[in-house]
């Protein structure tokens, strides 16, 4: 009926959607969405139904999306030993020490368990790793980023 190919339909259902999801996403204001659009080249009637379709809509997006975002698994305890190998039959003088933990996790409201071992040094290195990602979550960057994100 319309005459266009179905490659063109597609690909403007397409944008469509991204178009609207990315800015009920970001939830960014009328004006904002109008600049974004007025871009694109339409007409001025179209950018008006756009916005209208954008505003009417955002909310219910907001919602499918939180819907569709995967549950993950929370924190809830851990459980942790050392275990330190002080000889065997072949060698008589060795220490061998090994961290175990036992992560206790909440995942839709089950209670699920990993064992995890681990030599002292990779531990450590974890450590510095993880309190290296906490640093910079404290950057003006990320938190430009995180704000945006809400």
């Amino acid at each position: 009926k319309l005459n266009v190919g179905v490659d063109t339909i597609q690909r403007g259902v397409e944008g469509l959607t991204y178009l609207l999801t990315e800015s009920s996403k970001l939830m960014i204001s009328e004006i904002d969405f109008q600049d974004s659009i007025h871009v694109l080249g339409f007409s001025d009637e179209l950018n008006k139904l756009l916005l209208q379709l954008y505003l009417d809509n955002r909310k219910e997006i907001r919602s499918i999306l939180s819907e569709l975002a995967p549950k993950l698994p929370s924190y809830h305890n851990l459980e942790w030993r050392l275990d330190v190998q002080l000889a065997s039959r072949s060698l008589r003088q060795q220490i061998k020490p090994a961290v175990t933990m036992k992560l206790h996790l909440n995942q839709n409201e089950d209670q699920i368990a990993q064992v995890l071992q681990t030599d002292p040094s990779t531990l450590l290195h974890l450590i510095q790793q993880l309190e290296q990602a906490l640093g910079e979550i404290k950057t003006n960057h990320c938190r430009r980023i995180v704000r945006n994100m809400k």
